[in-house]
């Protein structure tokens, strides 16, 4: 007794493109334009902890190098409020030579 036909994996067919069914008595809803799920409200949100994250950091990393002298010198002190306050000259009175 043999057996006729194909056994085993199916050969993959597409689906027939059928359309949602929507109910003239149900809720009117629309689906907001996202990007790979993510919608406008979304990504400004993480863009806006993405950008308060990268300004804390960089606030953190001058802070951090501001006793290297040509970060001090370059930068800190071009500082309009806060400028003097890097400023790491020795008075002549305090100089031994």
């Amino acid at each position: 007794m043999g057996l006729s036909g194909q056994h085993g994996a199916q050969t993959w067919t597409q689906r027939p493109d059928y359309k949602t069914y929507k109910s003239p008595y149900g809720p009117g809803y629309s689906i907001n334009k996202n990007f790979h799920g993510i919608d406008l409200g979304r990504a400004t949100k993480f863009g806006i902890t993405a950008g308060s994250f990268g300004a804390v950091a960089g606030i953190f990393a001058l802070f951090f190098f501001s006793d290297v002298p040509k970060v001090r010198k370059d930068i800190m002190q071009k500082i309009p409020i806060i400028g003097d306050q890097f400023d790491k000259s020795v008075p002549p009175s305090d100089n031994p030579f």
